[in-house]
């Protein structure tokens, strides 16, 4: 009978780098009963502990993990992947963090990882309200995406529509923490910090850990984190 009910379970593919919303994402997939394929992208960031966190949180949720290699160190551009200060104040704007066409390229890979799962939907953990003013998190990004990914596919042809799921776009970071601990979630195997060091360990002052930080603060929830 078990067999017989995950062979008839809905699929979904997971991104999954490692911090504190993609895992509260893949907990929601869960939770919706959908069997979860994580996918996490080794794109040359500086904050390498977050694939081993990827790794620890993907184990722990019983989905299995692939590891793509991408590197985008050779276009550069960012603090996190390139030669430039990851920054310890709060900025205005659109911030040097800011990877180019990161989620594009990533929903793309989980896009064609879907395909060949036979999944018609992928979840990511992107959030509009407490995150860093990246563009590439916005509902309006999200919308056109999933426009497109519904042209672009063999299913979406055959009459399948792909779904891209953003259950914490419209949460609070405290929202998003409180979420994920209702899930089970356990908040101390991610990394979100910028510049974690090879044991995973926080800075405490970039514009993640600050975000996080004070996320758990609002929540009313002891913070978790390994800082340096």
């Amino acid at each position: 009978m078990a067999e017989q009910e995950k062979a008839g379970q809905k699929k979904a593919v997971v991104l999954v780098s490692g911090g504190l919303d993609s895992v509260t994402a893949l907990a929601v997939a869960q939770d919706d009963g959908f069997e979860c394929f994580a996918l996490s992208v080794d794109y040359g960031q500086r904050h390498r502990s977050e694939l081993d966190a990827a790794k620890r949180v993907s184990d722990a949720a019983g989905a299995p993990l692939k590891v793509l290699p991408l590197d985008l160190r050779a276009i550069g551009g960012s603090a996190l992947t390139d030669d430039i200060d990851v920054p310890e104040d709060e900025t205005t704007g659109i911030p040097v963090t800011y990877v180019p066409a990161r989620n594009t390229i990533m929903l793309s890979l989980a896009l064609a990882y879907a395909e060949v799962l036979g999944a018609d939907d992928i979840f990511i953990g992107v959030n509009a309200v407490d995150y860093s003013g990246y563009p590439d998190c916005r509902p309006e990004f999200i919308d056109a995406y999933q426009s497109m990914a519904r042209l672009a596919t063999k299913a979406g042809v055959e009459g399948g529509a792909m779904t891209i799921n953003t259950p914490l776009i419209d949460l609070t970071k405290a929202e998003i923490i409180q979420l994920g601990t209702t899930l089970g979630v356990d908040y101390s195997m991610t990394v979100s910090c910028y510049q974690a060091d090879g044991a995973g360990r926080a800075c405490g002052v970039c514009d993640s850990c600050r975000i996080r930080r004070e996320g758990f603060s609002a929540s009313g929830l002891a913070d978790p984190t390994l800082y340096s």
